[in-house]
């Protein structure tokens, strides 16, 4: 059985890879095929299969069977994952945020006062 990390980080290694990425998102709207899959990209059927295990392996998508196809579905488990990993950060970020508009704000005061 993974542990949390190691499911994390095998998730973070597959969303590493823009091709992955790219197909998750087609795969966002709706199931598709390896040969739709790999419709947009330059590369062989041997490669996008190779994406697709990984994606696979990660947990972020299942292959299904249908008579001889084997569509393709997201599986959005690992992202809630890493959604939930990320919001014990949010705080650090809002911050920023709020930083970088009083920043802004000072700025544009600073412009009113020169004119």
């Amino acid at each position: 059985m993974m542990s949390d990390d190691d499911r994390l980080s095998q998730t973070f290694a597959a969303l590493a890879n823009s091709t992955r990425r790219a197909i998750l998102a087609r795969l966002a709207e709706g199931e598709a095929t390896v040969n739709e899959l790999a419709e947009p990209f330059n590369m062989s059927l041997p490669a996008i299969s190779q994406h697709i295990k990984v994606l696979e392996r990660a947990g972020l998508i299942t292959q299904g069977q249908k008579a001889q196809y084997r569509p393709c579905t997201i599986d959005v488990t690992p992202l809630k994952e890493i959604s939930t990993w990320t919001e014990q950060y949010r705080h650090i970020w809002e911050a920023s945020f709020d930083r970088m508009d009083d920043y802004i704000s000072q700025l544009n005061n600073e412009e009113k006062d020169n004119e």
